[in-house]
């Protein structure tokens, strides 16, 4: 199931010798993809740098007990989704938001920040997604964005197959409501 680059860079890091080597390649490898639905997730950049970060220190941390039984990019991408839905959780209880405001913060943030391109209606679906429950977003944000099978989505979810397309499906829905979409 891994590929051969998992596996060299799996050896890589095992090699005293290579270790430093075979982490920067597992960053430069999967930073981007990761970063990309931590992103989408938390919205803002500086959050999704952070917890990208944090991310690959606890894959670091953690590569003894990876299994090979599935690939490292199905492994951070969990790694990934757990400390992006962890840090939302957090956020609004540190902040005690109720979560019209933090949809509000998010709404704006999506409208004044340069980090966010995008044209005009990029931008409404980043908002309607704001509204999703945030599993149902992943959700969304996996099957969509990154165009990965249900079966890629459930070993990273650790959610059956048939309840991530329930949970698309209603995400589907409830944003072709909210844009109007017919």
């Amino acid at each position: 199931m891994m590929s051969l680059s998992d596996l060299a860079i799996l050896n890589m890091i095992k090699d005293p010798n290579q270790r430093e080597k075979g982490c920067r390649a597992l960053v430069e490898t999967y930073q981007r993809r990761v970063y990309s639905i931590i992103r989408k997730m938390v919205i803002i950049h500086e959050d999704a740098d952070d917890i990208t970060q944090n991310t690959f220190i606890k894959a670091f941390k953690n590569l003894e007990n990876f299994q090979s039984n599935s690939s490292l990019f199905t492994w951070l991408y969990r790694i990934a989704t757990n400390e992006s839905l962890n840090f939302i959780e957090k956020k609004k209880r540190r902040f005690f938001f109720p979560i019209e405001d933090h949809e509000e913060v998010m709404k704006n943030y999506i409208d004044e920040s340069y980090y966010i391109d995008g044209d005009e209606i990029e931008k409404q679906l980043q908002k309607s997604l704001l509204k999703l429950p945030d599993k149902q977003r992943l959700v969304f944000n996996l099957k969509y964005f990154e165009d990965l099978s249900y079966d890629e989505i459930s070993r990273i979810t650790e959610t059956s197959v048939g309840a991530l397309k329930a949970s698309y499906h209603h995400a589907v829905k409830k944003i072709e409501n909210e844009l109007k979409i017919e």
